[in-house]
């Protein structure tokens, strides 16, 4: 067994950017309309900096994953409005301009909530009624009604297909496209950072973009302990799966277990490497194929700066004010 250099840095890929957390705090760079790089300084506010409870292990997986998934989706509005994208998307649809114009813009919240909701809902056909009613309709037709004890299994291994597949069809939008090599650009600056060297375009070029801290692996790790913890309690409660209703409340309640365990896991790949990190780290890594793409050195540049906002003191004036080391989970 060997341990990894651990840096506690993570990041996530922006349009036209990259945000880094790290010992000196959060930073965001986006490459801006005109071609400069601007880099800003970013505040995370943690709930385990108020109360130590929330950094307990296990209990902390959950509770980081939604302050990372808030604080990212800001930062993902911020650099939309910075890259010039939003600006773009205004000139382009007529329909939400005239729609401003008519009635002004609470329409245009009521068309963003409405728009929210719409995605929740498909979220939740996909990922959970969607391999339900097909294990349902497998037990009844197929297996005689055999596969109760079973079910959270097949179940998971359906939610599965569907998430890869998910991901494979909106990997080929250009849009997202260029996020994934924004998201390889942050994968590969930080294993540059973690192996010693100096932080230049081609060092980092070199590396892999494949990180085992990823949020892509998180997501896998997440799925196949979901599996597992969802299989157990059907075996030991086997009353649960029969009432449909009363099984998808459990399955939320677990939730937040399943994000614990898979947190912790995650954080422990990060920083050791044996055959078992190896075996359930390897589903995560193939997956990144599809999440990240090689990128072009502007965007190598854009990963290096925000990289650099974070891990580099501008002056040893400033020791004092650092900042605890953030999570290292990239996303």
């Amino acid at each position: 067994m060997s341990k990894k250099v651990n840096t506690s840095v993570g990041g996530q890929a922006l349009i036209e950017g990259i945000v880094m957390r790290g010992p000196t705090g959060s930073a965001m760079s986006v490459r801006l309309p005109n071609g400069e790089i601007e880099t800003t300084s970013k505040e995370m506010k943690q709930l385990k900096d108020k109360n130590k409870i929330f950094g307990i292990p296990f209990f902390r997986g959950f509770i980081t994953f939604i302050e990372s998934m808030i604080f990212g989706y800001s930062c993902l509005m911020e650099s939309a409005e910075k890259s010039g994208l939003s600006d773009d998307e205004e000139e382009l649809s007529k329909l939400d301009k005239w729609l401003n114009d008519k009635f002004g813009e609470h329409i245009m919240v009521f068309i963003g909530i409405v728009s929210a909701l719409l995605g929740v809902l498909l979220s939740f056909v996909l990922f959970f009624y969607l391999p339900v009613f097909a294990v349902d309709m497998l037990d009844k037709y197929l297996a005689g009604n055999t596969l109760s004890k079973w079910h959270p299994l097949f179940e998971g291994i359906i939610r599965i297909f569907i998430f890869v597949g998910y991901v494979a069809i909106v990997s080929q939008m250009k849009d997202i496209k260029r996020v994934f090599m924004y998201h390889g650009a942050e994968h590969k600056t930080i294993f540059c950072y973690e192996s010693g060297e100096e932080l230049t375009v081609e060092n980092v070029k070199k590396h892999t973009r494949f990180h085992p801290r990823c949020g892509t692996s998180f997501i896998f790790v997440m799925l196949i302990i979901g599996i597992i913890v969802s299989t157990l309690v059907i075996m030991i409660f086997p009353s649960l799966g029969e009432t449909r209703w009363l099984w998808s409340i459990v399955k939320v309640l677990m939730l937040p277990i399943i994000m614990g365990i898979g947190y912790e896991f995650i954080k422990y790949a990060g920083r050791t490497e044996n055959w078992f990190t190896k075996i359930v780290s390897a589903p995560g890594l193939w997956m990144q194929r599809l999440t990240t793409k090689e990128p072009t050195d502007d965007i190598i540049e854009v990963g290096i700066e925000a990289l650099k906002a974070v891990v580099y003191d501008k002056s040893q004036s400033e020791k004092q004010n650092l900042q605890e080391p953030q999570d290292g989970l990239l996303q």
